[in-house]
């Protein structure tokens, strides 16, 4: 990731010092391309964000699908009760 930046600044400061625009056009180029910086820095956290959420939500139903098998096998071994819950 701090490759990226660095990229960034790199290029950055490269741009301004060949620009032949005013100061004005550079300081709004500048913030224009911070902008799109930002958005595109946002969109990746969101994405990783989301799969994060994916994973996380798959791995709770593949724990919920483990835990019911465990349940069953101890059920048909003739043992009704389960860690955690309390014997019958």
């Amino acid at each position: 990731m701090s490759k990226l930046f660095i990229g960034f600044a790199a290029g950055l400061l490269a741009g301004v010092l060949f620009a032949p625009s005013t100061g004005t056009e550079t300081r709004e180029r500048l913030a224009r391309r911070g902008r799109e910086l930002k958005d595109k820095f946002n969109d990746l956290i969101d994405s990783l964000s989301d799969k994060f959420e994916s994973a996380k939500d798959e791995a709770d139903e593949f724990a919920e699908k483990a835990k019911q098998k465990a349940r069953a096998y101890s059920n048909q071994a003739g043992n009704s009760s389960w860690v955690g819950e309390t014997a019958k």
